[in-house]
C-alpha cells in the first residue's frame, strides 16, 4: 500500500509509532518513515500499518 506523510499536519501524538513499526519521528517529534526521509513510500500491507495511518487524528497519514 502506498502512504504519504504530510508532516505539516503531525502534532507528534505518538500513535502511529505505538501502532506500527514502519513510522519513527525525527528529533522534534514530527513522523516520517522507519527507514527513509522520504514523505511517500510504497508500505507491504499489514492491518498494523493500515490501523496507524487510520488511527491519526490529524491526518497527516495518508493512505493512497
Amino acid at each position: 500500500m502506498k502512504v504519504s506523510i504530510i508532516p505539516e499536519k503531525c502534532i507528534a501524538c505518538g500513535l502511529c509509532q505505538t501502532y506500527s513499526n514502519v513510522f519513527d519521528y525525527h528529533d522534534d517529534g514530527i513522523v516520517k518513515f522507519s527507514h527513509t526521509d522520504s514523505l511517500v513510500e510504497e508500505v507491504p500491507d499489514n492491518p498494523d500499518t493500515l490501523l496507524a495511518v487510520k488511527s491519526c487524528p490529524t491526518k497527516a497519514l495518508i493512505n493512497d
